[in-house]
């Protein structure tokens, strides 16, 4: 493929979906091919390049599992056990699960633990503080009982990090990966950002007019407890080369068996939009006959994509800054690298028609610490709508991104506990409802995150 049809492709889908700014970058028989599209910021715009700084969100746990796997190969922290070996403050809710759960859990989100806390206006900041905190986080599963996406985690491996290397996450992180690899772009600190070309992001209000997303990261300067599990920022050139990296075989950084390792798979994810199942952070995906890993991340306008082919010397990149429609934007541009470059074709699965009885059954409010997720019938559709607490929103002094209003989804052959969103900003999103022993529903599952079902509406 040429950079003229991938070019040609962006800015036809940056126009479809109104996406202001986008850098693109596809790595495939050795080369890079950079595209760019719009501007770094309406007010005041520069034209975005291969070098624009954008919050990458949730491709910064790549770095933290990558750091924690030099540490465990250098035999300085042991994945199997326990944080508490590291970490010997740690406190949660249920006891039994600070004692038991290990390295390796917090790594493949299997550790039990809810998406994230919601508190990041008080405190110092620090992921001590954070830490100190974690006993307010709800526990969904003991260590190892299942795979539920959770910010919370990582952000305790940071700070194992930090417990092990004596240096701060940011400091550690850097030494251990970001410089031996050559990432110049890729930073945390907002004093290294502004000093560089970087992307403003944008939320749509009501009306759909673009507004610049505050705060830039998706938390307040200064609240560095978050890093480890979604405050870098990079450019699709550092992606790459953090691609190329994860491609090679260690660049002296990991021994290759190591590096080869964290493709493996550790868990198995069912009807998930993020994969087959977690290797050592990243997402597994079979997209045809093409194994793919990769991670995605969305912050406060502010997506980030990162797939990589290891088969075929393959990656894709693509950070665009508007929100909810970003994330489309880059699923668009991953399916087409996929398909043009590889042969690969991935298709959404067809739901069944509409099932008043089984849409009834699963009918309800559904909960993380941070959102509500309501699914609601109205005897015709099955719909699902996600969104921050009002409590929370309220009590922010900070923008947040606005919810996603009801999308309709439908279920999916089989057993008929998996779904799919088939509209809106969430359109192609699966997931599945969880059952207790009794069969009662009792949670969903949402971009690999369990919502439990509010005791309220339990039946």
């Amino acid at each position: 493929m040429t950079q003229e049809q991938l070019a040609g492709f962006v800015e036809a889908t940056a126009e479809e979906f109104g996406v202001l700014g986008a850098a693109v970058g596809v790595l495939a028989g050795g080369r890079e091919i950079h595209v760019a599209h719009g501007v770094t910021n309406l007010d005041h715009p520069l034209p975005i390049d291969e070098h624009t700084l954008f919050p990458i969100a949730s491709v910064t746990k790549t770095f933290t599992a990558t750091a924690l796997m030099r540490l465990a190969a250098e035999g300085k922290v042991d994945l199997d056990a326990p944080v508490r070996r590291y970490v010997p403050e740690l406190r949660l809710a249920d006891e039994r699960n600070a004692a038991e759960i290990t390295v390796a859990n917090l790594l493949n989100h299997t550790a039990g633990l809810d998406w994230n806390l919601i508190d990041p206006e008080t405190g110092d900041g620090s992921l001590a503080a954070f830490v100190a905190k974690m006993a307010e986080l709800s526990i969904i599963a003991p260590p190892g009982a299942r795979a539920s996406y959770s910010q919370a985690g990582y952000n305790l491996a940071g700070r194992v990090i930090e417990k092990v290397t004596g240096l701060s996450y940011e400091k550690a992180v850097a030494s251990l990966v970001l410089e031996p690899v050559g990432l110049t772009d890729t930073v945390f600190d907002l004093d290294d950002v502004v000093v560089r070309r970087f992307a403003v992001g944008y939320n749509r209000d009501e009306d759909g007019t673009p507004h610049p997303a505050r705060p830039w990261k998706a938390y307040p300067a200064g609240q560095r407890g978050n890093n480890p599990g979604g405050g870098g920022v990079s450019s699709v050139s550092d992606l790459l080369r953090w691609a190329r990296f994860h491609l090679g075989t260690g660049d002296g950084v990991l021994p290759s068996e190591t590096l080869h390792a964290m493709r493996e798979q550790t868990v198995e994810l069912r009807a998930s939009t993020l994969g087959d199942g977690f290797g050592i952070c990243w997402f597994l995906r079979q997209v045809g006959d093409v194994a793919t890993i990769g991670h995605g991340g969305s912050g406060n306008g502010q997506f980030a994509e990162l797939l990589i082919a290891p088969d075929h010397d393959f990656a894709v990149v693509s950070l665009s800054n508007l929100g909810p429609d970003g994330h489309q934007f880059n699923q668009a541009i991953v399916r087409w690298a996929l398909e043009h470059y590889l042969g690969a074709v991935e298709h959404d699965p067809e739901p069944v028609p509409y099932d008043e009885t089984r849409a009834r059954q699963v009918a309800g409010r559904y909960e993380i610490d941070a959102m509500n997720l309501d699914i609601a019938t109205d005897g015709i559709a099955l719909t699902l709508a996600v969104g921050i607490k009002p409590e929370i929103r309220a009590a922010s002094e900070v923008d947040m991104p606005e919810d996603y209003p009801a999308a309709t989804i439908g279920f999916l052959p089989g057993d008929g506990d998996e779904y799919i969103v088939t509209e809106g900003g969430l359109k192609g999103q699966r997931g599945y409802f969880t059952r207790d022993d009794n069969g009662t529903i009792v949670g969903v599952d949402l971009a690999g995150r369990l919502f439990s079902r509010a005791p309220e509406v339990r039946r």
